[in-house]
């Protein structure tokens, strides 16, 4: 675990983070402008970040010897979808006041698979120039 803490401190930020924003029982939203789908472009963007953090963690840790990039694909696409399918369970079943929704899980895939193409096609070559 104290491996995981130096190597990725920001990322296990972020993921304290969105575990915290994903569970908290929201305010209410009587006052906020109305966008359709608003909500899904937050998950997108959540799930965009904490992604792309682990991949630049990722390169970061490896800078300068063999990089294996089926575990980067693991722990920066696959663990973070896994992960937003657990929060939407728990979500569903172990709150009252908020709801698993697909569409989320949907928008949650999508923002870590957009990070994750972003960075093994763009950041990946250019980092190891």
């Amino acid at each position: 675990m104290l491996y995981f803490i130096k190597k990725y401190p920001i990322s296990l930020i972020i993921i304290a983070i969105i575990a915290c924003l994903s569970l908290f029982n929201p305010p209410d939203a009587t006052r906020v402008i109305k966008i359709p789908h608003l909500d899904k472009i937050v998950h997108a963007g959540l799930y965009f970040v904490m992604s792309g953090t682990l991949w630049l963690e990722f390169l970061r840790n490896y800078r300068g010897r063999q990089k294996p990039i089926y575990r980067a694909w693991v722990g920066a696409f696959l663990a973070p979808a896994l992960f937003s399918g657990v929060l939407e369970l728990l979500q569903e079943y172990c709150t009252t006041y908020r709801g698993g929704d697909w569409f989320d899980f949907g928008a949650n895939i999508t923002g870590a698979l957009l990070a994750s193409l972003l960075a093994y096609y763009i950041i990946t070559p250019r980092y190891f120039k």
